[in-house]
């Protein structure tokens, strides 16, 4: 609480001392000149309280001038009388007064101004200059008034771009952003099964006797092995004519009837006879699952086959309601069972020919391939940071029987078709990015289901290593796995939608376009949901420090590479910085390091990422990154010196054979 500071006076003039009149004459003095001191937060000082006319108002004001804080309680009290007289006449002045009037009046007269063009009542805010709380001087308190105003101007804009970006697009009306499947009579055909089922081979063979078809895989490996398995399809004596389309590749056959395609690269301008959408039960996936959702919305097909897991179905369901579409829903069975064995593996001499040995790292991976290899196994390996090309060398040799067993991560359970009889589990856990995490039934169910390849083995089985693994495991595949969610299916914002919430905000920064499609958009009844990546986020913040237009920052945001990899990381920004500056890329710079060693073999796993994000660019900003075609050779090579790294540490390893590793 502020007090005046008041100075004491006799009774009788004339018995007055040397110091009760120095303190009449301080008194006089700020009489004079209308202030008046007093005492707040600890400290002296001298007030001016006045009322400023202008801009039509009447502000009344309490301040204390610039120089106006004279010293804190303690060591005025002890100051002597001439010393506090001397001070408030240097600081109290007619001269202070003015200048303190005039700056208020020049305040309320831009502050009032301020507030009426954006519709705000200048009272609510100028009121505070008389409220007598502060114990700072006059500059101060008037900053402090103009970023009342300021952030109440920015909560109104706020609430007016929001509404804006709300009018701007409605996510109900999604599905008719995709023009050309909008108004096809477009037929669903979902065929829905747990692995080895058949159902691919299903919609495949409508694919490929279709006059024209598009397929889209979850991964570029996938969209690759079904690539080769179309041109492989001979239609009135010849092959069929493919194209293939990812991120990173596009061999594109002139004349092509038909295209294997990842399924975000879905050309929606082009109408096919048949689409199939492949892994569908991916819709819930929180990261992917909006390029489900535009597959779903937008493949420009007359029918369109759903294939994937049964947990999937209702979404389906919901999905063909909402777009008007007839459904048909096909459930199949395995086609050879699976069962669970009786006991754990215990042993790597307990290990078999046929078997798959699932770890969740590539740490783990090449670990158990080390011990399983110095048993005298020879083995293939797959996990995710090797390139497709890597991974499809590596099944061939488990699948023409070079290798005896495969080590592999999760990576197994989508997209290779292997011969193997039994599923080994070296561990029910899997780290998330965070923690160790027990796996999902519906991971669970999905790589145990590679055992018993239909053709090839009349049964399938599954095991733990350990006791542990092999009891959670058993629980798992016995667990009903919950269904893809109905509603909030995942939509992603398009350059387009962008645009259009900087057409109504003036908004340049991509990190809070995202942020407003994310947030402010009209999302009606929650079927559909804008989603963002954290990835995407985080990228968007740092992009926004570049001078970069937004189609480069969208671009650049959503390049295909890690940012949890140091080394590619800081290539991926070298690349934004190049383009904020005008300049290509070169591929030059892109070392490769030791050979042969397991250090090595990370190094070239991540310069041969690097090539394909490269070549994801050269697609997209072809005058920044003009080495496409380069950078996917340098991929091939990459990946074909992987292979070689990984035949030698298995010969290497399968020399040291004999000594048995319990």
């Amino acid at each position: 609480m502020m007090e005046d500071v008041k100075t004491d006076t006799p009774g009788n003039a004339g018995d007055a001392t040397p110091e009760q009149a120095l303190e009449d004459a301080l008194e006089q003095r700020l009489q004079g000149v209308g202030a008046r001191l007093a005492k707040l937060e600890g400290r002296v000082m001298i007030r001016y309280a006045d009322v400023a006319e202008a801009a039509g108002l009447r502000v009344p004001y309490d301040l204390v001038p610039p120089d106006g804080i004279l010293a804190n309680a303690g060591k005025w009290r002890n100051l002597p009388p001439e010393k506090k007289l001397l001070l408030v006449q240097e600081r109290a002045h007619p001269g202070s007064k003015r200048s303190l009037h005039a700056k208020v009046c020049e305040f309320v007269e831009a502050l009032a101004a301020r507030a009426e063009e954006y519709g705000l009542d200048p009272d609510d805010f100028l009121h505070a200059l008389a409220l007598k709380e502060s114990a700072v001087p006059a500059d101060h308190v008037l900053d402090r008034v103009e970023q009342r105003l300021l952030h109440a101007i920015e909560r109104q804009q706020e609430a007016t771009y929001a509404a804006r970006t709300k009018e701007s697009i409605n996510l109900a009306e999604y599905p008719a952003s995709f023009e050309l499947a909008h108004r096809l009579p477009r037929r669903f055909i979902a065929l829905l099964g747990p692995t080895n089922s058949g159902k691919t081979h299903e919609a495949m063979e409508a694919l490929a006797k279709a006059r024209t078809g598009v397929y889209l895989a979850p991964l570029r490996l996938l969209a690759l092995e079904n690539y080769e398995r179309l041109a492989e399809v001979e239609c009135d004596g010849a092959p069929l004519k493919v194209s293939l389309v990812t991120g990173e590749e596009r061999r594109v056959v002139e004349g092509a009837t038909h295209v294997a395609s990842t399924v975000e690269m879905l050309d929606t301008r082009t109408r096919v006879d048949v689409a199939v959408i492949d892994e569908i039960q991916m819709l819930g996936d929180r990261d992917r699952g909006a390029a489900w959702t535009a597959a779903v919305c937008g493949a420009p097909a007359d029918v369109v086959y759903l294939v994937g897991a049964p947990e999937a179905r209702r979404a389906v369901e919901a999905l063909a309601k909402r777009l008007g579409c007839p459904l048909e829903v096909r459930v199949k069975s395995r086609k050879a069972p699976l069962s669970m064995e009786a006991q754990p593996v215990r042993k790597l001499r307990n290990l078999q020919r046929g078997d798959a040995v699932i770890a969740f790292s590539r740490r783990e991976v090449l670990m158990w391939r080390d011990m399983i290899t110095e048993t005298g196994f020879s083995v293939a390996t797959v996990y995710g940071n090797l390139s497709p090309e890597v991974r499809r060398a590596q099944a061939a040799r488990f699948r023409d029987g070079t290798a005896d067993i495969v080590v592999g991560t999760d990576a197994i359970a989508m997209g290779l078709n292997l011969p193997i009889r039994r599923v080994v589990m070296t561990t029910s856990v899997k780290y998330n990015g965070v923690d160790e995490e027990e796996l999902s039934a519906a991971l669970a169910k999905q790589i145990a289901g590679r055992a018993g390849r239909f053709g090839v083995h009349e049964e399938g089985f599954v095991a733990g290593y350990d006791e542990h693994t092999h009891y959670v495991i058993r629980s798992l595949l016995q667990e009903k796995v919950p269904p893809v969610s109905t509603l909030g299916f995942s939509v992603s914002p398009t350059l387009e939608h962008l645009n259009r919430i900087t057409s109504v905000t003036g908004e340049q920064s991509l990190a809070k376009l995202l942020k407003r499609f994310e947030t402010n958009i009209d999302v009606p009844d929650g079927f559909f949901t804008p989603r963002i990546t954290e990835e995407q986020a985080e990228r968007a913040l740092w992009l926004d420090t570049l001078p970069l237009s937004l189609e480069d920052k969208f671009t650049l945001s959503l390049v295909p590479i890690s940012s949890r990899i140091p080394a590619l990381h800081l290539a991926w920004q070298r690349w934004a910085r190049a383009v904020a500056k005008q300049k290509p890329s070169a591929l030059d710079w892109v070392g490769e390091h030791a050979h042969g060693t397991r250090e090595g073999l990370q190094d070239v796993e991540d310069n041969c990422k690097l090539y394909s994000a490269y070549a994801w660019l050269s697609y997209r900003c072809p005058e920044y990154f003009p080495y496409g075609e380069e950078a996917q050779q340098m991929a091939r090579d990459a990946s074909e010196r992987i292979d070689r790294i990984l035949l030698a540490q298995n010969k290497a390893l399968r020399k040291r054979g004999g000594r048995s590793v319990a």
